[in-house]
């Protein structure tokens, strides 16, 4: 998933649920400097969201520990 984040941003957003960010990463990436910026925005994204995931798991096993 990072690699598609890296190369088609876009797509990394719509395989993710994300259909306006998607839309307004195309807008971005059809200026001619926008690629790179947007590719960033798609790693960044996929980062946190796998961090979020992560925090979640540990909440639910704190609570169920209790």
């Amino acid at each position: 998933m990072l690699l598609i984040a890296i190369l088609i941003p876009a797509l990394s957003f719509f395989l993710r649920g994300k259909i306006f960010h998607a839309i307004l990463c195309i807008i971005l990436q059809l200026t001619l400097i926008g690629w790179l910026p947007a590719a960033i925005w798609a790693v960044v994204s996929l980062s946190n969201a796998r961090a979020e995931r992560r925090t979640d798991r540990i909440v639910r096993a704190m609570r169920e520990r209790r």
